[in-house]
């Protein structure tokens, strides 16, 4: 006999080597398309990963440090063949009172706690909760979030300065600044390369365009000397590992902030697979692997001074778009922002952020499929607002918000169509001319409810209430074989119509309960109002046999002189 103990080890041990690296995942023979992806990604990703560096408060070489080392980690753990992963503008958002309060430790210490957090999610399968995400929210957010890559761009792209944390107001004041002052090199630079990409990508897809128009763009710009804002200068060391001192003082405050950090971390990478695998062919990522990518990225990212990390749906939109086969690509954009690092900067600092802005337009102009919202927003009403309502969301609030706020209306929807599926009609018997045996036994004052689909809170109140008005019979007959699903608030519902109906005079009869549906109305008291459940029976056939008699023995009475109301709710023993 097998030991306990040795079976947890072997269910562990395979619970791991489930999210070990697999041979399979570098097997095509794609590395010259990665190689193009990965340079392409890293040129978008370095000024990116500067400037969330900065944005965060901890420094440049923070934002470059973790996306080299959390871009090399993820992508060698991670669910996706495609996704690229790094510093991001909503995990800024989230970093920047942690540094206010606790500083850069504080940072580092958080980053550590949320990739723990986030391995434990892994083993525990809570990725694969992400494949109930409808259509409509992931449709919706992928639009949102084609729009802000879009509107991020525009200061790069009019060739202006301008700062904000909302993506609405910084591309409104772009705007603004750029027509007190017009300028046409910043977008013609913007506007050729975007349109080159777009245009190139549809006459011959796997052609590097994006690639050979930013090195184009680069020349010009040194040659002509246009004045256009560059990249600039880009820091050519990285920070030595340490262990971040903790601030155990403060340790309580720093795990409500990994559990807000891991949650992003969570759902942005989850939500970026799930695009990714819109956008490829035949590509499908692993949740819980991917988690576990994100987990192993942010534990050592912070012990090399990086700040927590998370799938960057832009580049990976890039990386995608640029012809990314394997996840060598994102090894690639790693090791060669390293190189930029170390080797390069001088000349990768040259690289106009205008020519840049027209990569990630073009990268959003094809991240929307609009045959894919039409045919979502044409499917049904609720899909069609679902959609729009999380879209908008995604670009005026963020990723966490419209995510939850999709999740609500897709909810919504879901649950009114669910509770039009309820039925509540008079059916006896399941074979034979149905009207007829209604209408005799309505002739016997007998009446037998068939109670169909789901009996939940949002489904049990309007049919029920339709119920208790039935006042020409004197046996009501509840036929429960059809119900789905039976929740407290429907069980209560359905209480409260018995006992209404029995201090009318008419008497309620259960036939053909489900067995699992039994609890919830025995906790709501719905078998104790039926005479110590006497008036409960397992087949309809019985029930009504059971309510003849009953009608019979109240016409008896009734013919003897005795009361009606007061005998109709005497129950059989």
């Amino acid at each position: 006999m097998t030991h306990p103990s040795t079976v947890s080890k072997v269910g562990i041990r395979s619970r791991a080597l489930r999210f070990a690296p697999r041979r399979s995942d570098w097997s095509r023979a794609t590395i010259g398309r990665d190689l193009s992806a990965g340079l392409m990604v890293a040129l978008v990703a370095l000024p990116l990963a500067l400037g969330f560096g900065v944005a965060s408060g901890v420094g440049a070489a923070a934002g470059i440090t973790t996306a080299i080392v959390a871009g090399i980690l993820s992508a060698v753990f991670g669910g996706s063949n495609v996704q690229v992963s790094g510093p991001t503008g909503a995990m800024t958002v989230v970093l920047i009172p942690i540094v206010a309060d606790h500083g850069a430790d504080g940072v580092l210490v958080v980053g550590v706690l949320a990739g723990l957090m986030l391995l434990l999610l892994a083993f525990t399968g809570a990725g694969r909760a992400m494949k109930y995400m409808p259509l409509p929210v992931v449709e919706g957010f992928t639009a949102g979030i084609a729009v802000i890559i879009a509107l991020q761009q525009l200061p790069a792209a009019l060739g202006v300065d301008v700062d904000g944390e909302k993506v609405l107001g910084l591309a409104w004041d772009a705007i603004k600044a750029w027509l007190d002052a017009p300028v046409w090199q910043a977008p013609v630079m913007t506007l050729a390369v975007a349109a080159g990409i777009v245009v190139a990508a549809r006459i011959r897809s796997g052609f590097p365009a994006a690639l050979v128009l930013v090195a184009a763009a680069t020349a010009i710009n040194m040659l002509a000397d246009s004045g256009l804002k560059t990249i600039g200068y880009i820091p050519s060391t990285l920070p030595a590992p340490r262990w971040p001192q903790i601030p155990w003082e403060h340790l309580d405050s720093l795990l409500l902030a990994a559990v807000a950090v891991a949650a992003l971390g969570a759902l942005e990478s989850l939500l970026s697979a799930t695009v990714a695998d819109a956008m490829t062919v035949g590509d499908r990522h692993d949740p819980d692997r991917e988690l576990f990518g994100q987990g192993v990225a942010n534990v050592v990212a912070p012990l090399f001074g990086g700040i927590p990390a998370t799938a960057a749906i832009a580049r990976t939109a890039v990386n995608v778009r640029a012809g990314a086969g394997t996840r060598l690509a994102a090894v690639f954009h790693s090791l060669l922002l390293l190189v930029a690092v170390l080797v390069a900067a001088r000349w990768v600092g040259e690289i106009p952020l205008a020519a840049l802005a027209g990569v990630l337009i073009a990268t959003a102009i094809q991240m929307i499929h609009p045959r894919n919202i039409r045919s979502v927003i044409r499917a049904t009403k609720g899909d069609g607002a679902t959609l729009l309502i999380t879209a908008a969301a995604t670009v005026v609030f963020d990723l966490v918000v419209a995510v939850l706020i999709g999740l609500v209306i897709a909810g919504f929807f879901a649950l009114r169509d669910t509770a039009r599926t309820a039925v509540l009609e008079a059916a006896p018997l399941e074979t034979g001319d149905h009207r007829d045996k209604e209408r005799e036994l309505l002739d016997e004052h007998i009446a037998a409810f068939r109670l169909e689909g789901p009996l939940f809170f949002g489904a049990a109140h309007d049919f029920l209430l339709d119920l208790a008005d039935a006042s020409s019979v004197k046996v009501v007959v509840l036929r429960m074989r059809y119900v789905t699903t039976i929740d407290a608030t429907g069980a209560q519902m359905l209480a409260d119509t018995i006992g209404h109906l029995e201090r009318r005079g008419t008497t309620v009869l259960l036939a053909a309960t489900k067995p699992e549906h039994v609890p919830v109305l025995r906790e709501l008291g719905v078998f104790d109002q039926l005479a110590h459940e006497n008036h409960v029976f397992d087949d309809t056939l019985d029930a009504i046999a059971h309510a003849r008699l009953h009608v019979s023995r109240i016409q008896h009475e009734e013919s003897d002189g005795a009361p009606a109301a007061s005998q109709s709710n005497q129950h059989d023993e």
